[in-house]
């Protein structure tokens, strides 16, 4: 459990890429089913449902609301486009659960930051976050990882006990 070893700091530039959004403005947009994400809280950060397309067009990626909602981030396993209000984050080990612990720690920053300090690509670059580490003072991504499993796990069974209508206390995390 990542509670259990050592942690450091690392700045944000230095796990993911950093990439900025475009904007697709509202007289330009067409309904459609691509997830168009924008610096909302709400959603998983999805404004509209598009059939735009663009250079930001990406799947398994972070987003990271610089503006509006400041700070919000949200995993993206499916193909999004993304808004200029946001970065996208491809974090440089990638994997489902390992992205889920990034976005956590990396939404856990937002109340540093607001409407008149905003979150751009310089200050999210330099922003650091927790993570474990193993021996080598590098992260721990399969600690991280399995640590993400057995809390998806947890969720599951407690899901599952709760469909079949018997009383027991369900573990939150």
């Amino acid at each position: 459990m990542p509670s259990e070893n050592r942690w450091a700091a690392f700045a944000i530039q230095d796990i993911c890429e950093i990439v900025s959004g475009q904007d697709i403005y509202e007289r330009e947009r067409i309904t459609g089913n691509t997830p168009y994400i924008t610096a909302t809280a709400n959603n998983n950060g999805i404004g509209y449902f598009i059939s735009n397309q663009n250079t930001t067009l990406e799947k398994d990626c972070i987003s990271v609301n610089r503006n509006g909602s400041v700070g919000y981030a949200f995993y993206h396993p499916y193909y999004a486009l993304f808004g200029n209000d946001t970065r996208k984050l491809r974090p440089k080990y990638l994997n489902k659960y390992t992205s889920l612990f990034l976005t956590a720690c990396i939404e856990k920053q937002r109340v540093k930051y607001g409407y008149g300090y905003k979150m751009g690509t310089e200050r999210l670059k330099k922003q650091k976050i927790l993570l474990p580490v193993n021996a080598d003072n590098r992260p721990d991504w399969m600690n991280i990882e399995r640590f993400m499993q057995r809390i998806e796990l947890e969720k599951i069974v407690c899901y599952l006990k709760s469909r079949q209508q018997i009383q027991f206390p369900c573990k939150t995390v």
